[in-house]
């Protein structure tokens, strides 16, 4: 539930468990979110945050609050359900409530035993902007999770290092796909990685955000 219409990627790279990936990236996430102090919830988030609506200005509590709903869906997405059998208004309006780092943790820790309970990687997954395999809808949301958490972690001056174990793949799988991606408005133009760049620097360069 991205929110971005993405082509079918069907190629991984070789031995990744797409499961295992989407797991590190939406602990990537939260353990950012984690970190967001209470007087940051208001911080704009233009200029250091990639969205699909380049003349937005979302706050940190509306940018969580989109995740939030984001991940609200995996576990029926991944079950093969479809947003009108859930309720297309299912998830909406604000899931953050008092506690917004409380109510995100609930609803990534849901997310993520759907996707460690998921049994078939073929199944149809039926996403608002069409239908894909299991596979090709975790590494949509495995990058959304992985990029989002860089750019969270710069807003809020925290580590924005991600676990080599998520960006490897991630970075093979969009050294195939990234430019068929770009063409469906997901990435901005590619930017140069610097001389002896990190894979981080490298994946982040790639899907057009500041490397360093």
């Amino acid at each position: 539930m991205t929110g971005t219409t993405t082509p079918q990627t069907t190629t991984a790279p070789a031995g990744t468990d797409e499961r295992t990936v989407f797991v590190l990236a939406d602990e990537a996430l939260l353990a950012v979110v984690r970190q967001v102090r209470e007087d940051q919830w208001d911080l704009r988030t233009r200029g250091t945050v990639t969205t699909s609506d380049p003349d937005g200005d979302p706050t940190l509590r509306e940018l969580v609050n989109y995740h939030a709903y984001d991940d609200a869906w995996v576990p029926a997405m991944l079950a093969g359900r479809t947003m009108a059998e859930v309720g297309q208004d299912a998830h909406t309006g604000d899931l953050l409530g008092a506690d917004p780092v409380a109510a995100f943790e609930r609803i990534a820790q849901d997310a993520i035993a759907a996707a460690q309970g998921l049994d078939d990687l073929d199944r149809t997954v039926h996403c608002s902007f069409g239908d894909y395999s299991a596979r090709d809808y975790l590494w949509q949301v495995i990058a959304f999770r992985a990029l989002r958490a860089v750019e969270i972690a710069r807003l809020i001056g925290v580590d924005d290092r991600l676990e080599p174990e998520l960006v490897e793949p991630l970075l093979a799988h969009l050294r195939v796909h990234a430019e068929e991606w770009r063409s469906y408005g997901v990435f901005g133009p590619a930017l140069p990685a610097p001389d002896g760049a990190t894979p981080q620097e490298e994946l982040l360069a790639l899907t057009g955000r500041r490397p360093r």
